[in-house]
């Protein structure tokens, strides 16, 4: 409101002037300065008084890279002299055109990048054409937050991969990982003719049929260790270990292992689970504790480690377990490549690279 009084202030100094020196033309300049002061301090106090603004998210969850709706509403108990709508989401402010009550701005954002976004509260500032006065009226209420899940891409195995060089890791993501071989028991009629050991058979030992043990620990783990690496690199391998969760659990369930987390979340077919997990994908931070690796001794699932760097060495609850191991890492190493996905490529951990502690072949 500077310029609305610096200009009547103005208009009083020459009308003060025309009294002293008897100077009929400085009374003009002085009510016109006066007024143009007084009319600009009227009208743009009248229009912020009840003037307000808010914003709507399409969505308070958005996927890396895919568009939100974001729409601002202003609106004047009077029609407004002219001014900005400023919005964070915006590049520049938008005008508010004079004469107008009502201003929508509709746009599209995008985020490149995962995590939690806090979103300022949108501002109108209304001044009239000459700037003269102006009033800034913000929307009430706490910032608006936003969270941006990690994008979930398609797991690629390469055509020439050994299905021996992943075992069920590779089934698991075929959706065959649901039980695992538990010794053998007489034939039952009815049983499928793939249950069947044949060797048994061919060695005159008779019909047995193979006895499978429930999933429980047969699940594929997804396992993801946050430390080293770039931004980058950790956000490829958030990515890595979403899609692989997001596959595995869908096919035959899994669970995932994240960084601080000392148990891991369970996963069903139904993918009931899979939301949480996901948000919770979207806030892992790089050099997070390492998850607990005890519970891998006693698994004979696959697993999956997802590194945000080629660890020096491979853990040894991870060398030691039973099952298949596939370490997924950003970009590309030495190693039997089993698959890809997201930027990052798996390779298989075998016994004679367990005893250096590197990917072998």
């Amino acid at each position: 409101m500077r310029g609305a009084f610096a200009a009547a202030a103005l208009g009083l100094t020459l009308g003060l002037g025309g009294g002293l020196f008897d100077a009929e033309p400085l009374f003009v300049g002085g009510i016109a300065f006066a007024l143009l002061g007084a009319l600009a301090w009227a009208w743009v106090g009248l229009a912020a008084r009840g003037a307000r603004v808010e914003r709507q998210l399409g969505a308070r969850r958005v996927v890396e890279g895919e568009p939100v709706a974001v729409r601002v509403r202003a609106d004047a108990p009077v029609p407004l002299p002219g001014g900005e709508l400023v919005e964070p989401l915006l590049p520049a402010p938008a005008p508010l055109r004079a004469g107008r009550r009502r201003t929508r701005v509709r746009v599209e954002v995008r985020f490149d990048r995962r995590g939690r976004r806090r979103l300022e509260p949108p501002a109108i500032v209304v001044h009239d054409p000459l700037r003269l006065a102006s009033r800034e009226i913000r929307a009430a209420g706490a910032p608006d937050e936003l969270l941006v899940l990690p994008r979930v891409e398609p797991v690629a195995v390469p055509a020439g991969a050994e299905p021996s060089a992943s075992g069920r890791a590779l089934g698991a993501l075929a959706g065959i990982a649901e039980v695992e071989v538990d010794g053998l028991r007489a034939y039952r009629p009815g049983t499928p003719a793939s249950r069947i050991h044949w060797p048994a058979l061919a060695r005159g030992a008779g019909l047995l049929e193979r006895r499978l043990r429930p999933d429980g620990d047969g699940r594929p783990l997804v396992v993801l260790d946050s430390r080293g690496g770039e931004a980058g690199d950790l956000d490829a391998a958030v990515r890595a270990a979403a899609s692989l969760t997001r596959a595995l659990a869908a096919a035959a369930g899994c669970g995932l292992l994240l960084p601080g987390e000392r148990r891991a979340a369970r996963i069903e077919r139904d993918l009931a689970a899979w939301p949480s997990a996901w948000a919770r994908l979207a806030l892992v931070q790089a050099g997070a504790a390492p998850p607990p690796l005890a519970g891998l001794a006693t698994r004979i699932g696959p697993v999956f480690y997802v590194a945000a760097a080629p660890p020096p060495r491979v853990p040894r609850a991870l060398r030691h377990a039973p099952g298949d191991r596939i370490l997924v890492v950003p970009g590309e190493a030495p190693g039997t490549r089993v698959l890809t996905v997201a930027g990052c490529t798996g390779y298989a951990l075998v016994r004679r690279g367990a005893r250096g502690g590197r990917v072998a072949a």
